[in-house]
């Protein structure tokens, strides 16, 4: 398993940390996500054998909050 901290833009409220939170745990190969919002940052754990980094960007994206980085 490997760890990843993306920084997200957008996200203010218990509502934006369940959307990102429940997109990336979505995903096949992501066994946890959490967000902190006062930073902005996520952090996920993930296996790189099963889910790529432009996934996981995508998922966020969807969901209407911008990846930085």
């Amino acid at each position: 398993m490997k760890k990843v901290t993306l920084d997200v833009q957008g996200m203010s409220c218990g509502h934006c940390k369940s959307s990102v939170e429940g997109a990336l745990k979505g995903l096949d190969g992501v066994s946890g996500a959490e967000v902190d919002l006062a930073s902005g940052k996520v952090d996920v754990t993930y296996d790189d054998a099963q889910v790529t980094m432009a996934a996981m960007r995508e998922a966020v994206e969807e969901q209407g909050y911008d990846v930085v980085a």
